[in-house]
């Protein structure tokens, strides 16, 4: 596995995509760790070179000390960048990556080209209140904070309805280090860029959630305000905006870095897409669907990623367990076999329950008629029994 020995810290990273392409770096927030940024590590590293790391002290990158500083975690994405022999990078923070992509946009503009500061705030919350987290987390251990943080990082309908794609979040930040958790809370306690992002002089973007009780929106846009020429986005998600909505942050993000990079408003509807589709049917189909595509059916399947996906499964005007309970009942109606068996293995991705499956389809009995309803039963049997023995099959 790929780890940087550096000023003390064992660093561990990843990196996909092609190795002369623009490279853009991701930096997590606090309680996560580099595994949160896979929807835009699926979407981008197929023109991008993607690099994820987990900050010190959290995930696999071991640190010493009581307390970092904003000056080592900046200093470890200098190093990185520097064993990777890359000179410049887009880089793009959520909540303490964002404080650390400040640090960097003050002190070592000349190795970004584009800043992206999510979620984030110049100032974030005050010592009393770090001073308390830190105390708790060290003589607790960090169950106690699993399900506070989880209620912070997402609202509450995304929270419900993802449940289970969110255990993964759970148990990493459950598995932490008590004291690098807390040493990575010393940093965001310390830092205070409130008057130095004012000198930023690289692009930045600030995207913010309008619905984060941690770095507000209002937040956000003062900090726009304050760096000069920043663009602000404002995205119906609360403090892990990038998990929440990511097609909407992708398309975001590329948006406003496709003036360095080749990439037209389809090009980006389809990046944006392509996560969402991963998301929804998994990788695993997508991959397959990607792997048949031939002269006939390229344009075809270019269409429904940019359109059914980029664009119908990224509004916020449903969340995605109501679209997939509406799409199963519409396979019922339309006699879509093939489609409706593909939307009952995905259902789970969203957060539906086998019993919210069946009363759609007892609701299509009335609706759609019995016979339909029988053949979407069947079906249904046949696609849950294949799951089962799927989850029964050993690793």
């Amino acid at each position: 596995m790929p780890y940087l020995d550096h000023a003390g810290a064992r660093l561990f990273y990843t990196v996909d995509g092609p190795d002369h392409a623009p490279a853009i770096v991701f930096s997590n927030s606090l309680g996560t760790d580099h595994t949160m940024w896979q929807a835009q590590a699926d979407a981008l590293a197929g023109r991008l070179r993607v690099v994820r790391y987990d900050t010190r002290g959290t995930g696999r990158s071991a640190a010493p000390g009581d307390a970092f500083t904003m000056e080592q975690l900046g200093g470890d994405v200098l190093a990185l960048l520097d064993a990777l022999d890359i000179a410049q990078a887009v880089f793009c923070g959520v909540s303490m990556g964002g404080l650390t992509g400040m640090w960097l946009g003050v002190h070592a503009p000349q190795r970004f080209s584009k800043i992206v500061l999510a979620n984030t705030a110049a100032r974030i919350g005050d010592a009393e209140s770090w001073n308390t987290r830190i105390a708790g987390v060290l003589r607790d251990g960090m169950h106690g904070m699993v399900e506070p943080s989880v209620q912070r990082w997402f609202t509450p309908g995304f929270a419900a309805s993802a449940r289970r794609a969110l255990d993964p979040m759970r148990a990493v930040l459950a598995g932490l280090d008590p004291r690098g958790y807390a040493a990575c809370c010393a940093a965001v306690r310390d830092a205070d860029f409130r008057e130095s992002v004012r000198t930023i002089a690289v692009p930045v973007l600030v995207i913010a959630g309008s619905s984060d009780p941690s770095t507000t929106a209002q937040q956000g846009r003062e900090l726009a305000d304050a760096i000069p020429g920043a663009r602000f986005v404002e995205l119906p998600a609360a403090h892990i905006s990038n998990v929440e909505q990511p097609g909407r942050f992708t398309a975001a993000l590329l948006d406003f870095i496709r003036g360095r990079l080749p990439v037209s408003d389809d090009q980006s509807r389809y990046e944006a897409g392509l996560a969402v589709r991963r998301e929804v049917l998994g990788s695993a189909h997508v991959d397959r669907s990607l792997t048949r595509l031939s002269p006939l059916n390229e344009e075809f399947q270019n269409l429904i990623t940019r359109y059914a996906w980029g664009e119908i499964w990224t509004r916020e005007g449903l969340p995605r367990h109501t679209r997939s309970l509406l799409t199963i009942a519409m396979m019922v109606a339309l006699n879509r076999a093939e489609e409706l068996k593909l939307h009952l293995r995905a259902a789970a991705n969203n957060g539906v329950t086998r019993d919210q499956i069946k009363e759609v389809l007892l609701q299509t009995a009335i609706y759609c008629g019995v016979p339909a309803a029988n053949s979407a039963f069947h079906l249904a049997e046949e696609v849950f029994a294949e799951m089962d023995e799927a989850g029964r099959k050993p690793v």
